[in-house]
């Protein structure tokens, strides 16, 4: 099991568990430091709403919580990665809105008390771009505008196409994954 910990903030450098069996794959934590270091000129995470979408161990929402924003609603259909991300928030002081249930269902239904600053996806390589676009495009309602997403995918797949109306910014590859930003205007 990979050694995960919050990079920065009021929780940096403590660990935090990673579900196991759940086929969660972590983002390093260098991916994470890089990626919150790239955030940091696009987005004030201060006070932010933040969505964790594909949540796994809860690490991208809670290295965002740990850097000063104010809520973050975690989805993730696997129940023992939802009680991990439960013991990581606790662990740490965190408040963690964790909701046990697939993107798909998430993204259709209630999204919680929009609007959201930063949108963080990392769902498995394996998912079809259409249906993350898809997913993507129906929280568009629900964003702050020149809201933020980030979505990881792997550096193997074809260029990520951003669904209208967002628009993209760059991207930065590490290892075997690819972090996509992207704006909504």
């Amino acid at each position: 099991m990979p050694l995960v910990r919050i990079v920065a903030g009021s929780a940096g450098g403590r660990r935090i568990a990673v579900p196991a069996g759940a086929g969660t794959r972590p983002t390093s934590d260098r991916a994470r430091e890089a990626m919150f270091s790239t955030l940091a000129g696009l987005v004030d995470l201060d006070g932010a709403r933040v969505l964790d979408l594909y949540a796994g161990s809860g690490a991208l929402g809670l290295e965002a919580l740990s850097r000063g924003a104010a809520a973050a609603v975690f989805v993730e259909s696997d129940p023992g990665a939802a009680r991990t991300i439960k013991a990581n928030a606790a662990a740490l002081g965190l408040r963690a809105d964790v909701r046990r249930e697939s993107v798909q269902c998430f993204t259709g239904g209630d999204v919680g008390a929009a609007p959201y600053r930063l949108v963080l996806a990392d769902p498995p390589y394996e998912l079809p771009a259409e249906v993350l676009g898809g997913q993507l495009d129906s929280l568009a309602p629900h964003l702050e505008p020149g809201a933020i997403l980030v979505v990881e995918r792997s550096a193997r797949d074809a260029v990520w196409v951003w669904p209208a109306p967002y628009e993209a910014l760059r991207v930065r590859r590490y290892g075997s994954g690819a972090l996509w930003y992207g704006r909504r205007p």
